[in-house]
């Protein structure tokens, strides 16, 4: 009797909870008052390193290219992944408020994805673009036109908003058998669709979402990289060689720092590897926080135009006195 209660029990659903609970990085809880400060320390940089490229970007005339144009996509993407963040992230910080209510959830939720797939897009574009004046360097203006570009741009605009936009609708009518705590500081999909019952379609709506960014395109991305070592295996001075892979350098870095947590996140999960859940937390975290924090800094320091443009734009100006 009490088994057949315990079935029927499971198979009964609810409706979406008036509120999510979180789980921060365990161990922190009790001392609040001191993780706030690099929590605050790194969403400050990564603001003022993404800003100053954005502004640099925006101001300067000979910056207006493709490459430059896809750079200031990822700045754009960066800030907004990472303000998109903050709010549960500080609310756990200051006040350990687990609790967030399922709207709240849900637009964190769009807004997370959102920006993470931009991300992934914009690295995809520069990977094309990279590929193209490397591999056909002669037809690359012509390929490549600010029209051209533009049209990525939206492309990228419509892939994340296309995506991403019926999942908070999905999610918020879906049935729901299990307690909604969640494994971590924010709203993620998935996170989300593994409360559902068994059978939930919107679950594969989900899955569908994830491989068709996260899983194509650091494949294509990659994909990239091979055509980019053949040309440059068989043409070209070592001289050559070494200016084209100073020029993917920057880019390379971006893509390894962006892809390599969340590729362990889902091998951990997938092989259950018995890690300690403050190990996930903290892969989930430097996924999200890391690229950034450091990518402004990866192409100061990477690409010489950018450099020089910040480094002149910071210098006072003279002002002469007419006597």
């Amino acid at each position: 009797m009490s088994t057949l209660s315990t079935q029927t029990a499971s198979n009964i659903s609810i409706p979406m909870a008036p509120t999510f609970l979180l789980v921060g990085l365990p161990g922190l809880s009790a001392a609040p008052s001191w993780w706030t400060i690099p929590l605050i320390t790194v969403y400050l940089i990564s603001a003022v390193g993404n800003g100053t490229v954005l502004w640099i970007i925006v101001l300067e005339p000979t910056l207006h290219r493709p490459m430059y144009f896809f750079l200031f996509l990822l700045s754009l993407s960066d800030v907004g992944l990472a303000s998109a963040l903050m709010p549960t992230l500080l609310g756990l910080a200051f006040a350990d408020a687990r609790a967030i209510p399922a709207s709240t959830c849900l637009l964190q939720m769009f807004f997370v994805h959102v920006f993470s797939v931009m991300e992934s897009s914009v690295l995809l574009a520069m990977a094309f673009d990279r590929a193209l004046a490397i591999c056909r360097p002669l037809q690359y203006p012509s390929l490549l036109t600010n029209g051209v570009t533009s049209k990525i741009g939206l492309a990228i605009l419509f892939r994340c908003l296309g995506l991403h936009l019926p999942l908070p609708f999905l999610l918020a009518h879906m049935p729901y058998c299990h307690s909604q705590v969640l494994t971590h500081s924010y709203c993620l999909h998935p996170d989300i669709a593994r409360l559902a019952c068994p059978g939930a379609w919107g679950t594969v709506y989900s899955l569908v979402v994830v491989l068709s960014a996260m899983a194509l395109d650091p494949l294509l991305i990659f994909f990239s990289y091979g055509l980019i070592v053949r040309v440059l295996q068989g043409v070209g001075s070592r001289e050559d060689r070494w200016k084209a892979g100073q020029t993917c350098a920057a880019h390379l870095s971006a893509v390894l720092l962006f892809y390599v947590p969340m590729v362990l996140l889902a091998l951990i999960n997938r092989l259950k590897l018995p890690l300690p859940q403050p190990a996930h937390t903290l892969l989930s975290y430097i996924h999200f926080l890391l690229p950034p924090l450091l990518n402004p800094i990866l192409y100061s320091v990477k690409m010489k135009e950018i450099r020089e443009r910040i480094l002149k734009r910071m210098q006072p100006r003279k002002v002469g006195c007419a006597l």
